[in-house]
């Protein structure tokens, strides 16, 4: 019995920092319709600026929004900037989304980055948005290019 309770303490340790600390529990009750505005106002948001290149898209973005990729400021303001230069000189950058979902305050997007065709596969990116009171708040991304071959014969989407 002593192995067992140490094998579940560890595993509790384990789930621990794997959510960074907070503890998931599974009597948790969702709001569905919550998360769905939340999907479909991040959904919206992403086409609106990466798709369409319209920045009137950031207008659901808080003042202080936080960005955690280390190539783009935090703030809205800098975003616009930041995102207004690289539409001007990346025109044919345009962003598909594959899938997305949401848990509560957080939305995952799949998306297939592309510019211009120049042979290339693209880039996979996996977009996290936080949304706090209607407003986009926080964002993580993820990314890599899409490869010619694979050695799984899966496509990354």
């Amino acid at each position: 019995m002593l192995k067992i309770g140490k094998l579940l303490a560890a595993a509790a340790f384990a789930l621990t920092v794997v959510t960074g600390g907070q503890a998931l529990s599974q009597t948790t009750s969702r709001d569905l319709a919550a998360e769905e505005a939340n999907r479909q106002l991040v959904v919206d948001f992403y086409n609106r600026i990466f798709t369409k290149h319209d920045m009137t898209g950031a207008d659901i973005m808080a003042d202080d929004y936080i960005q955690h990729n280390p190539k783009v400021p935090n703030g809205k303001a800098p975003f616009v900037e930041h995102f207004t230069r690289f539409f001007a000189a990346n025109k044919d950058s345009r962003n598909r989304i594959v899938r997305s979902a949401a848990n509560g305050d957080l939305v995952w997007l799949h998306v297939h980055a592309r510019g211009k065709e120049d042979g290339t596969g693209g880039i996979a990116i996996v977009d996290i948005f936080r949304v706090e009171n209607g407003k986009i708040v926080e964002h993580w991304d993820v990314a890599q290019p899409v490869p010619d071959e694979s050695a799984n014969g899966n496509t990354m989407f």
